[in-house]
């Protein structure tokens, strides 16, 4: 036999019409239809005041949730959205707080929602990556420690002029010191701009660097003129392994904020990308949370160096038993009856020179550039050692004790 196939309202329709004929009893008609009597007047009440339509299934779902996101909060968490689209739920629901305290803010994870259902989060294909590196930085878990430099990459702005711009940070704090539109990546533009830095900030302990020009050089010890100036002003130079960007990685995670916050699209004129990189600057500084932070703003961590900088580049000092030598204008220095050549970025530099086993070491400040052996014209590189994470000089002198200048004798 085939099964007879009924719809529940038609079903429903011959309830109501026989409860109306009334020639059952409506007890008798509910057990029929296989409902209590209270579902049964539910129906009939449907019918009457509502006809054929309040036979119909109604949604389940209540009228309004208790817990929905009032209009004015959802339009506040959209306008921060708009205003910063790479801000994520936690990093809005955060400066929201901060800014408007007398409010209740939803969950990052609610705000989430909302940005998603309004189209402004882009799913990304998950990558697998490596384990981070669990040391990436060494000494620099105060402000002013360590300074990281570099050129974020060229770009062009709007009528086709060439942007460099140059960016210097904090390491602990992350708090942008510098973010300038260089006219050149030279040592000539790129000092005016440290020396500014140093005025305003201090002096840090360290400040690192990749490789390249103007921060280092193929020369003796990799000193370029760039870094002979911030050894004299007092600061070690600190430079990354060659081909490893990942060791200054803080400052490369930063030009992608930076790229994405301030330069896309780029401004149209120079002039304007620097108002736009001003502009990012304030905002990532005093209201963007660093999640790295403990979601705290980089100015609320970041205090100046108590190393104050007077202006004046002062010469290296070297031990008494030490025989010093000035560079020639050619990188070269005269000893004993030899020219031996250095490194041109140390021109009227004066260099020390101490005895050790099987000849003489040559040292710039708290660098050392290599040993000219007994009998040899030429200086041979020290020996490269594992530093960990940087290859770098060991330290300038003149952190920790005052400058003094070296009467130079023997030098020629």
């Amino acid at each position: 036999m085939s099964w007879m196939e009924t719809r529940p309202v038609e079903e429903r329709m011959k309830f109501v019409l026989a409860v109306e004929a009334g020639e059952e009893p409506f007890s008798l008609l509910c057990l029929r239809a296989g409902v209590s009597r209270k579902t049964g007047y539910k129906w009939f009440e449907r019918w009457r005041t509502q006809g054929a339509a309040g036979l119909f299934d109604r949604s389940r779902a209540p009228s309004r949730r208790a817990r929905a996101m009032d209009a004015s909060v959802a339009a506040a968490c959209l306008e921060l959205r708009r205003e910063h689209p790479s801000w994520g739920p936690v990093k809005v629901k955060d400066v929201l707080e901060k800014e408007q305290p007398g409010l209740i803010w939803p969950a990052a994870s609610s705000i989430g929602a909302l940005f998603d259902r309004e189209g402004l989060t882009v799913k990304r294909r998950l990558r697998r990556r490596g384990p981070p590196s669990t040391t990436p930085f060494a000494g620099c878990a105060s402000p002013n420690d360590l300074w990281c430099m570099d050129f974020k990459g060229w770009f062009r702005t709007g009528d086709g002029s060439r942007c460099d711009p140059f960016t210097l940070c904090d390491a602990a704090s992350r708090y942008l010191l510098r973010c300038q539109v260089m006219d050149r990546c030279d040592a000539d533009h790129v000092w005016p701009v440290l020396d500014a830095a140093f005025r305003e900030f201090g002096l840090p302990l360290a400040l690192r660097s990749d490789n390249g020009p103007p921060f280092a050089s193929a020369g003796a010890g990799g000193l370029s003129r760039l870094s002979v100036k911030i050894i004299k002003a007092g600061v070690t130079p600190d430079r990354i392994e060659p081909g490893k960007p990942q060791q200054n990685g803080r400052l490369e995670r930063f030009h992608l904020t930076l790229l994405r916050d301030a330069a896309s699209p780029p401004a149209g004129t120079l002039g304007d990308q620097q108002k736009q990189f001003a502009a990012f600057r304030k905002t990532y500084n005093e209201r963007r949370p660093h999640q790295a932070l403990g979601s705290a703003r980089p100015a609320e961590v970041y205090t100046p160096s108590t190393r104050r900088w007077d202006g004046v580049l002062r010469e290296p000092h070297y031990h008494p038993d030490e025989q010093v030598r000035r560079v020639r204008s050619n990188g070269e220095i005269k000893w004993r009856g030899d020219l031996i050549y250095l490194n041109q970025a140390l021109s009227g530099e004066w260099v020390g020179l101490s005895e050790v086993e099987g000849g003489w070491s040559v040292r710039y400040a708290g660098v050392t550039l290599g040993v000219i052996p007994h009998g040899a014209d030429k200086l041979k590189p020290p020996r490269r050692r594992a530093r960990g994470y940087v290859d770098n000089p060991p330290g300038s002198p003149h952190l920790h004790r005052p400058q003094h200048h070296q009467s130079h004798q023997n030098g020629t």
